[in-house]
């Protein structure tokens, strides 16, 4: 498990500020409460195996004692890098995402259920949304009793939503809870 470096970094950074905007201080800075140490420190992006993880630093010393080969896990997945290397997230840093996402979509009970088997957001669909979105921006979609189910990118601006008809796509499908059931053996 190493540092990411400068490219690595950027990737991830420009990723994540795209859902969460000026939040991701909040997360660069979210002191760690982990650890038997009085001080532990702060959390961290660390690379193990093309996969990049938040992780408090006082894990990271703790983990020192474990061999690269043997170190499955640390911490919480929030992406990995690809073959091409490109940074890509995945549904396992949604808790993240959702405590400090700048945009938010709240889904009917209805169309939840389209959402969690990998389908885009329709406009019919839509229980609410918040102002200001632009098409392409990271969106976080929630269930309306505020439960996070996944995230993806706007399709549509918050003035042309109003307008659509109800089979307009609102929100493109990028990641959401059913892959934990779909591709449990690659998670």
């Amino acid at each position: 498990m190493r540092a990411l470096d400068e490219n690595e970094t950027t990737q991830v950074f420009e990723k994540i500020f795209k859902f969460t905007g000026n939040n991701l201080k909040n997360i660069v800075e979210n002191p760690s409460h982990e650890g038997p140490e009085p001080n532990p420190g702060r959390y961290c992006f660390r690379l193990q195996k093309n996969r990049v993880f938040y992780v408090s630093e006082s894990l990271v010393r703790r983990a020192t004692n474990i061999k690269r080969d043997k170190l499955v896990s640390m911490g919480t997945q929030i992406g990995n890098f690809t073959k091409g290397d490109r940074f890509r997230l995945t549904i396992q840093g949604l808790n993240l995402l959702a405590a400090n996402a700048k945009h938010k979509v709240w889904l009917k009970p209805t169309s939840e259920m389209s959402f969690l088997y990998g389908n885009n957001v329709l406009k019919g669909g839509l229980g609410r949304i918040t102002e200001n979105i632009v098409p392409n921006d990271g969106v976080v979609v929630f269930s309306m009793s505020d439960v996070p189910l996944g995230f993806g990118i706007a399709a549509k601006s918050t003035q042309d939503c109003r307008k659509m008809d109800p089979n307009g796509i609102v929100v493109l499908h990028q990641a959401d809870i059913g892959e934990y059931l779909r591709m449990e053996n690659e998670l």
